[in-house]
């Protein structure tokens, strides 16, 4: 009954508005004409009819502010204004509040979760920042706080706490405006008026910079900050964002400390990208060895000397660690210390029992491959792409859990070399990242070397029977289940599901910094943390998990903590390219079909084969395509995927024309040496041009040509 009479009130009040053009009674004349017979009933009118017009979310507030100005003066159009608008806000809050909040908070539990507990832990400060910086329109945090639990009392002294600034601002300008006593240059332009637009002018910038000070004191309220600092930066990780971040800090003479508990160059170097690639090349080689015959040329099986091919990867390693060593990086003016890194407070980190201080500290750790709690996998050796590198002796059959781009590099690399691999994931595609087609392409030719697929399938637990060691799989995919799960045997398992930021042992919760629910850190668009100077890119940062990605994110990083006070950088992620290194590679950037049909985006599809590509032909690589979507009716790229032999390499063409806003017309016209694999990205962009071709103006063109003959068509 009390929603129904709250609707029915509303309705009224709202029909009433525009069926009687009830906005005439909101303007400064009116209350004028009234204000000089009865100021005290005007003042009395004026009041309620504020509240009404917020409490109703009549789009008035600003007006009705400055005629509380014009009419009333100052001091007492401060009070009126102040009030009414903050009792309106409050009833429209109540009003959302008994109508909305429990419908809304049962339809979209999970995604108001966030903001409930955001509210819960600091509801009134996120209010006050609101009303102080108005970056939404006041009628719509009114009915947004609503559905929140915050308690209305909190919201009645936030609001009129938050809304007094502007308030004032919004009467002093009312007030100077009535004081004009001529319209001409000289009655206008006076300073008591200037001074009223620059401060409304002012407001949004000097809200901001009071709201950016009251944080920064909230968060540093309980720590002491130290009278000096022995770095400008401090690192903590020595893997391709701490490295780069490191790097760019040196390069400007900052005085810069890089912290490594393990090995310089982290994963990527170690155990990530270099080992994996010296790997898929050895099983790349194979591969090419055994397709020779198709080029007219007989040898003999080749054989693999497994040990010796790891041996090689630990190599290739080796020779490339004194690019990111202690030593390199030492020369380069950055002090390396090795050991564990905890935060003692925003300033401070204690390593090796010594108490580092910091004007600004950047947190790149990293990730870890995550290993899940499947019942027995403990009971395993299992293999990560941490521990695959100490591999000596291969295995003879080998499971692979994820069929992401780790899992099925790996499992087309150990199925080359001579292992049986099973493939097993829950998802129904290969890579499910990318479009179905790429996906069924790379499916196909995994089961064509010779690998067995298992898709929608859940590993639901592990056995040992007589020293063998067994994986339990369901189907996952909506068939009956079978009376048993199936068993599938294996000499060895590698676990490649996917990887956790490295986030423990660092001291983050006694620092209350907060995490997202991927587990990766908390940062706004500047890769700051809640504490302004604690700043975090790589993995352990997100959204995007590629070394490219926290090379990027650490330039960002390093110049907003060094160069901050002057100038900030939002990072940028529009154009952020990536490559799966099977055979066939997948190069991606930008939109996919699957995402631009998921988030309802128009495009058009422009699709070329390398089948009919020429050097792709003479190189016997002809599988594969490029595809390029592009805004409906124009050459803007929006996204490309290249799938084919060196698809990463040239994906480059399309990152840099999205990244510099180049569109097709661009890439057709310049020229591609012949006979190259390039030619397939301008073939592409041919294909979009005949797609969009001035079909009328070529019958034009057509008839001039055969007028030119002397004859007619």
């Amino acid at each position: 009954m009390k929603k129904i009479i709250v609707i029915v009130l509303i309705a009224v009040v709202g029909a009433s508005y525009f069926l009687f053009d009830l906005e005439e009674y909101l303007s400064v004349a009116f209350f004028q004409s009234i204000y000089v017979e009865h100021p005290e009933r005007t003042a009395g009118l004026y009041f309620l009819v504020y509240v009404l017009a917020t409490a109703f979310s009549l789009p008035t507030g600003a007006l009705l502010t400055l005629a509380g100005g014009a009419v009333f003066g100052f001091g007492t159009g401060v009070v009126l204004a102040s009030f009414a608008s903050t009792i309106g806000a409050t009833l429209a809050f109540l009003f959302s509040r008994v109508i909305l909040r429990d419908w809304v908070q049962q339809k979209f539990a999970s995604h108001l979760q966030a903001i409930n507990r955001g509210v819960e832990k600091d509801g009134a400060f996120y209010l006050f920042s609101l009303r102080l910086i108005p970056v939404f329109p006041f009628w719509l945090i009114n009915l947004l706080m609503g559905l929140t639990s915050l308690k209305a009392r909190t919201y009645f002294w936030v609001s009129q706490l938050g809304m007094l600034p502007a308030t004032l601002v919004y009467v002093n300008a009312g007030a100077e405006l009535a004081a004009i006593e001529e319209v001409s240059p000289a009655g206008i332009l006076t300073p008591g008026l200037i001074l009223s637009f620059v401060l409304l002018a002012s407001l949004p910038f000097i809200a901001k910079a009071i709201v950016g000070l009251m944080t920064r004191r909230k968060v540093y309220r309980p720590y002491k900050k130290p009278r000096q600092f022995d770095a400008n930066l401090l690192v903590i990780g020595g893997g391709s964002a701490g490295l780069v971040t490191g790097l760019i800090a040196a390069a400007v003479k900052a005085k810069v400390i890089l912290v490594e508990k393990d090995k310089m160059g982290g994963d990527c170097l170690n155990t990530g990208c270099v080992p994996s690639k010296a790997l898929i090349r050895a099983a790349r080689s194979l591969a090419d060895m055994r397709k020779v015959n198709e080029l007219g040329i007989e040898i003999d099986e080749p054989r693999v000397d497994f040990p010796r091919v790891m041996g090689r990867v630990q190599e290739v390693i080796e020779s490339i660690a004194p690019h990111d060593s202690v030593e390199r990086f030492t020369e380069l003016g950055v002090d390396c210390i090795s050991g564990q890194a905890k935060l003692l407070s925003p300033w401070q980190v204690q390593v090796n029992g010594r108490v580092i201080s910091a004007k600004n500290i950047v947190i790149a750790t990293g990730a870890s491959p995550f290993v899940p709690p499947i019942p027995g996998i403990d009971q395993i050796d299992y293999l990560t792409s941490d521990n695959l590198w100490d591999l000596h002796e291969q295995p003879k059959s080998l499971l692979v859990l994820g069929a992401g781009p780790i899992g099925c590099e790996l499992t087309q690399a150990f199925q080359r070399l001579g292992t049986q691999v099973t493939l097993v994931d829950m998802m129904a595609n290969v890579l499910p990242r990318e479009d179905s087609d790429v996906s069924d392409l790379v499916r196909k030719h995994l089961e064509q070397e010779g690998v067995e697929v298992l898709l929608n399938h859940k590993t639901v637990g592990f056995e040992r029977e007589q020293n063998i060691d067994f994986a339990l799989l369901e189907a996952v995919d909506g068939r009956p289940s079978e009376t048993s799960p199936r068993k599938i045997c294996f000499d060895k398992l590698l676990v490649a599901v996917g990887r956790k930021a490295n986030t423990s042992g660092l001291g983050l919760e006694a620092l209350e910094i907060e995490t997202t629910p991927q587990g990766t850190l908390a940062m706004d668009d500047y890769l700051r943390t809640r504490f302004p100077n604690i700043y975090a890119c790589g993995d352990v940062a997100g959204p995007y998990q590629f070394t490219h990605t926290a090379s990027h994110q650490a330039w960002y990083a390093a110049v907003n903590a060094l160069f901050g006070s002057f100038k900030k950088f939002r990072v940028d992620y529009r154009v952020i390219p990536w490559t799966t290194f099977t055979d066939p590679e997948v190069a991606h950037v930008g939109l996919s079909e699957a995402e631009a049909k998921q988030q309802d985006i128009a495009y058009e599809l422009s699709t070329y084969p390398l089948s009919e590509l020429d050097r792709a032909i003479a190189d016997n690589s002809v599988e594969g395509f490029v595809k390029v979507l592009t805004v409906p009716g124009k050459d803007k790229i929006l996204g490309a995927t290249i799938v084919g032999a060196h698809a990463g390499e040239l994906l480059t063409e399309f990152v840099i024309a999205m990244k510099h806003n180049m569109g097709l017309n661009k890439i057709l016209g310049t020229i591609h040496a012949y006979p190259t694999l390039s030619e397939a990205n301008k073939m592409a962009a041919g294909v979009w041009k005949r797609g969009h071709a001035p079909e009328k103006l070529l019958g034009y063109v057509e008839r001039y040509h055969y007028w030119r003959l002397g004859s007619r068509k």
